[in-house]
């Protein structure tokens, strides 16, 4: 299995700085979440990590290499970004928009297999969208294409999953449904999840680890159980937090 890691990072865009001299470690198994206000860089920090812009300093390695000495579709096969955004550039089936998340694995002249076909039905089943394999993309809501969207990055397969915001779109019962398959699939299949995320609870209910990013450049990560707490949570987002304790878990409401 892959890790990754970050030595002395730090990213700026213009003069916000949204990471100074951060020191990740990111292992198999392990369900991270990404926390801060909104326009903070945490869409930012994932695109970095994936490798699509270079930081101010430090930095980046996959298995102990340097990112940037690794060629990119090597990369890929190793780790995958879901975006936060994404637009149909050609016209196509929601099972040919799947099975490109192959690509990193075969060759340039290649055609895609009967089992990466396999491979992308199966993405498609565990999100709910494999009666519609065959509609045009362009069709699509929303939340369908963000549940597409996130096929396509199971059907790549990678080892460390980068997630911007997965829950964005889709409504109560995906939101919970999607996350809880994809952190069960990391937690048996020692794969990594670093995603972004705006809701407290969701962040409480799947990740063990955090990391808080302030707007100054200043960070905080480390378990999840000792992060999720009202000082933290308040200074963190600048809105006093409030926490109960449910049924099953905490529940975090403002103030």
């Amino acid at each position: 299995m892959t890790s990754l890691q970050t030595k002395a990072l730090s990213i700026s865009i213009g003069n916000k700085k949204v990471c100074e001299n951060l020191d990740l470690s990111l292992q198999p198994g392990e369900i991270w979440g990404v926390m801060g206000r909104n326009g903070i860089g945490k869409t930012t920090l994932l695109h970095t990590l994936s490798g699509l812009r270079p930081p101010t300093s430090g930095e980046i390695f996959l298995n102990q290499k340097h990112i940037e000495q690794i060629p990119r579709k090597l990369v890929a096969q190793k780790l995958g970004l879901l975006l936060q955004h994404t637009e149909d550039v050609f016209p196509s089936s929601v099972l040919e928009s799947v099975v490109s998340g192959r690509h990193p694995h075969i060759s340039n002249w290649q055609w895609e297999s009967e089992s990466d076909y396999r491979l992308a039905y199966e993405a498609l089943d565990k999100v709910q969208m494999k009666d519609l394999s065959h509609r045009p993309g362009n069709e699509l809501s929303g939340g369908e294409r963000q549940r597409v969207a996130i096929a396509t990055l199971l059907t790549q397969n990678p080892d460390i999953f980068l997630l911007d915001e997965p829950n964005s779109h889709l409504d109560l019962h995906y939101q919970i449904d999607i996350l809880q398959n994809l952190c069960e699939f990391a937690s048996k299949e020692q794969r990594t999840i670093f995603m972004s995320l705006h809701d407290i609870n969701l962040a409480a209910r799947f990740c063990d680890k955090l990391l808080f990013i302030s707007g100054d450049g200043k960070t905080k990560s480390g378990n999840a159980d000792k992060l999720l707490n009202t000082k933290d949570l308040s200074e963190l987002f600048q809105h006093p937090i409030h926490v109960t304790q449910g049924a099953e878990r905490f529940i975090y409401t403002p103030a």
